[in-house]
């Protein structure tokens, strides 16, 4: 028997963040704004493609976004150059973003005018998997650069997302990268997970996920 006090610091913290996150649902629902969460580790493309979809998307939904980062607005400023409305989030070190922060970005979006937030989280394969962020859709991507078995290093990742997007197969000549095998292991993780072999850079297999993205988007929002 202990005769300590015992804080378990991450339950804390966790039940907390739940709690915010239901606030944001709510008012997403209020609003009727789809909101997106993006994760990905460092490097894997998510800035190209999000903007690959802004190219796409942005005549017929009204979409924000919110950038995660731990430092620089770069990748906020190659977003709002399209005349998107943004938001930079600079962590200073924190690994994720978590539903607190979310909320106090939505503070600063038009979202009377949205029809869809995208949140562009920090690049990280571990911490984001754990924070509920009061998200509709919960995705990830894989570039074919960092190989095929990320699913067995970092299985939460994989297991709390609907959709994979595995990156960059124009590159695929130049790696040892086995779909096979990556898409047994995520299935071993997550029978239900659609999977998006594409290229931001050429555009191959880009207009499938838009599909599966705005069978989403119009399931939840009424336009």
């Amino acid at each position: 028997m202990r005769d300590f006090k015992y804080i378990d610091l991450k339950e804390c913290i966790l039940k907390d963040n739940d709690g915010v996150a239901e606030e944001i649902r709510k008012l997403a629902n209020d609003k009727n704004i789809f909101v997106w969460n993006l994760m990905s580790s460092p490097g894997a493309g998510k800035t190209t493609f999000i903007i690959r979809l802004l190219k796409r998307l942005s005549q017929d939904i009204k979409i924000g976004v919110i950038e995660g980062d731990v430092e620089s607005t770069l990748d906020a400023e190659k977003i709002h150059a399209f005349n998107i409305p943004t938001v930079q989030l600079r962590t200073g070190g924190s690994c994720h973003l978590d539903a607190a922060m979310i909320k106090k970005a939505m503070d600063y979006l038009p979202l009377d005018e949205l029809d869809v937030v995208i949140v562009e989280n920090i690049g990280n394969l571990v911490c984001p998997a754990e924070f509920d962020i009061g998200a509709d859709l919960q995705s990830m991507i894989l570039s074919v650069p960092e190989g095929d078995d990320k699913a067995i290093k970092y299985p939460l990742m994989f297991s709390v997302c609907k959709a994979l997007i595995v990156t960059k197969i124009d590159t695929l000549p130049c790696f040892d990268f086995d779909f096979e095998a990556l898409e047994k292991n995520v299935r071993k993780l997550n029978h239900q997970i659609k999977i998006f072999p594409l290229s931001a850079k050429t555009g191959e297999g880009v207009e499938d996920f838009i599909t599966f993205l705005m069978h989403e988007i119009n399931s939840k929002i009424k336009r």
